[in-house]
């Protein structure tokens, strides 16, 4: 087979045609192109940006009290980056702790929750998680953090957790309207993240006075997060439940507690509900011996 010759029109025309039958559309040059260099934006000269003047650093203005508290014992805001949400410190777990001791009503320890700026969790959530139940109940329930469905409702334990929960109480002859329950933070953290030890020191007083306005007869920390926190403990929740322990208020007033699995825990772990119906039946024969 001999090559076509580039001389011949029909040699040429022959070849034009097998190449656009087989998808060629575009001819290439005897030498090569550099198609990234064309492409490549050519550098562009700026002038020297000005530059500014210092800033005049100002001082940190004092929080605004809440109602209801004097002015002159709200402790100076420490200096922040932003103007929403807070950098959890000293100075504003120490508010917290005189916002807490001075709510004599449960009514007025929400209203001081609602008005403290001092958590940054509260910049990211929607609604302050303060509590649902019977306040006068026996038995009050702490769980860790509000989750998605709370946060919109601004009640704690509305989800699946939360159903999972009223089937438990009713499985012990109690209800909604029987028991308080609430969270050691009352912000949703973003995301459903852990709390951080700072969020969950800031918030500490506020459940521990809750606690203390409600005096149950028994307390169930829902939870090893509420566990810990409450009870003063570092120990799992699998070693720590089931097994009587004591919350002790400001006040000096013990009050039983029983740890026991976060129905969210269950509802990973099925095979663990049998250790949580014991310890509502703990719980329950507690009501019996107290009444």
């Amino acid at each position: 087979m001999t090559a076509a010759s580039p001389n011949s029109p029909t040699d040429i025309a022959d070849i034009l045609a097998f190449y656009a039958s087989a998808g060629v559309d575009e001819a290439l040059e005897d030498a090569p192109v550099n198609r990234f260099a064309e492409a490549a934006p050519r550098p562009v000269e700026r002038a020297p940006a000005p530059v500014a003047p210092p800033r005049e650093e100002k001082a940190p203005e004092r929080p605004a009290a809440p109602p209801g508290l004097d002015a002159s014992k709200v402790p100076d805001a420490p200096p922040t980056r932003s103007s929403v949400a807070a950098v959890p410190d000293e100075a504003q777990a120490a508010l917290a702790r005189q916002l807490a001791t001075t709510a004599t009503t449960l009514d007025e320890l929400r209203q001081h929750m609602a008005a403290f700026d001092g958590c940054n969790l509260k910049a990211t959530a929607k609604n302050l998680v303060f509590a649902d139940g019977n306040p006068d109940a026996a038995v009050m329930l702490v769980g860790e953090a509000p989750g998605r469905d709370e946060d919109i409702e601004g009640l704690p334990f509305v989800g699946r957790s939360g159903r999972l929960l009223d089937r438990m109480l009713a499985a012990i002859g109690l209800d909604r309207t029987s028991v308080y329950i609430a969270n050691v933070i009352p912000w949703r953290p973003p995301g459903n993240r852990t709390p951080t030890p700072h969020e969950t020191e800031i918030c500490r007083p506020f459940i521990e006075r809750q606690i203390e306005l409600v005096n149950p007869k028994v307390l169930v920390n829902l939870g090893g997060p509420s566990a810990k926190t409450l009870l003063n403990t570092s120990e799992g929740i699998l070693r720590l439940r089931g097994n009587w322990r004591v919350h002790t208020t400001a006040s000096g007033i013990a009050i039983p507690a029983m740890p026991t699995l976060h129905p969210a825990y269950l509802l990973r772990t099925p095979a663990h509900k049998k250790l949580a119906w014991r310890d509502f039946l703990e719980v329950k024969a507690k009501l019996r011996a107290l009444s």
